[in-house]
């Protein structure tokens, strides 16, 4: 098989898929218009999230129908004109988070999570990243016991079918961890395998400059045209024109645009996050990650300061800045713990590539050889860039993959 290949995209899901490429003698070369990790990558929780085997499903209770309408919860905001126009996705979205099409996901979904730490750890060794990685774990809190009581019954559930590792904190363990917390507060979940990151722009690029030393290239430049011509793949760019035997398109949100070029279309849709890093104290310390789990945001204290990220807001990937989420999470987050004065000038937003089904598309392109397509993992491309890397140059060189990749289809929609 030949071994030219092309991958468009610099984040975490392309830069791992370069570096498992670069493993099997490929010869590699990235392509995109930021720095590794500047895009999407950059800008989420820094969590390779171990005990993330369910996917965020779309809410079908009336009580949280009814929460989320008015427009104004920290944890999910929308624009209407956003919705109206990624209507079709959202309402199978809305299909696949019905009861019995979620039991049925859950698991192929589960599967790839199963692979998260073992697939980054072999990346962090190799890139020498491991000054950048907590293995302790993260803080899910709870304000009121009846939902502290119901993700203690999903997590038992998730430990016994996926071997997800928990703590319950009641409220004088959770003040021992973390005794700077002040809003009222019921208990918390301390999740045990998780690993965090202190810088995950910095991950992805000590990822990447590990992809260089092992002989891979990476261009920065924008992505003109992608056709196929003369039985090779034809990359134009703004500063260089490619050709390659084998192309993997790893474009996150972008992904549906260059697809539709290829007369393919994808139901993607975008879930918008924000973040902005405060100034810390060294007498009021946060020692973990928290997620302020009934509200909607957490708090992370990474390199840049401690980063408060929101929830999702529904919007289209072009759509401009709008802060009121964000200060209504800051808000919030300054009644439980004490934030200092904000760091950056302005809110950092990034969009998450999201299908119907809440399972990422990983394989190849029916009807276009030498096309493979490794996108659309929605909130866990920072966990999940690895497995997908891995599995990805399995596919590609014909082995067999440790699980059934037909739920990843791209032609199952």
């Amino acid at each position: 098989m030949a071994k030219n290949v092309v991958v468009l995209g610099a984040g975490m899901v392309g830069v791992s898929v370069a570096w498992h490429l670069l493993k099997r003698d490929y010869d590699v070369t990235v392509v995109d218009r930021m720095a590794p990790g500047q895009e999407t990558s950059f800008g989420n929780a820094g969590i390779i999230q171990r005990e993330a085997v369910r996917p965020y499903a779309f809410p079908r209770d009336l009580a949280t129908l009814l929460r989320v309408l008015p427009n104004r919860a920290v944890d999910i905001r929308y624009r209407p004109t956003s919705v109206l126009r990624a209507a079709h996705p959202l309402l199978q979205y809305w299909h696949h988070s019905s009861e019995n099409q979620y039991k049925k996901l859950v698991p192929e979904y589960a599967a790839l999570i199963m692979q998260c730490l073992d697939t980054h750890d072999e990346m962090i060794t190799s890139a020498g990243a491991a000054s950048l990685i907590r293995k302790q774990g993260y803080l899910k809190l709870f304000r009121s016991q009846k939902a502290l009581d119901e993700e203690c019954s999903r997590a038992a559930s998730d430990y016994a079918s996926y071997g997800v590792e928990y703590e319950v904190l009641n409220k004088a363990q959770l003040a021992t961890l973390e005794p700077h917390l002040a809003a009222p507060l019921a208990g918390a979940i301390h999740w045990k395998q998780p690993w965090t990151v202190t810088d995950p722009g910095a991950l992805v690029q000590a990822y990447a400059d590990d992809v260089i030393a092992k002989g891979g290239e990476i261009k920065r430049a924008n992505l003109r045209a992608l056709k196929q011509e003369d039985g090779q793949w034809v990359i134009e760019t703004d500063h260089v024109r490619l050709r390659a035997d084998q192309v993997v398109m790893a474009m996150g949100p972008w992904s549906s645009y260059w697809l539709r070029q290829q007369g393919i279309e994808v139901p993607l849709f975008t879930k918008r996050g924000y973040h902005m890093h405060y100034q810390g104290d060294a007498n009021t310390p946060l020692n973990h990650w928290i997620m302020d789990a009934e509200v909607g945001y957490l708090l992370a204290p990474m390199r840049a300061g401690v980063r408060l990220t929101t929830g999702a807001e529904l919007t289209t990937l072009d759509a401009p800045l709008n802060d009121r989420q964000l200060s209504a999470a800051e808000k919030v987050a300054r009644e439980l713990y004490p934030l200092g004065a904000r760091v950056d000038a302005a809110p950092w937003k990034g969009g998450r590539p999201c299908m119907p089904d809440m399972k990422p598309v990983i394989g190849s392109t029916p009807n276009k050889k030498g096309l493979w397509l490794a996108f659309g993992h929605g909130h866990q491309g920072f966990t999940l860039g690895p497995v997908t890397g891995k599995l990805i140059g399995q596919m590609m060189d014909g082995e067999d993959t440790p699980i059934d990749m037909q739920p990843y289809r791209v032609d199952r929609f």
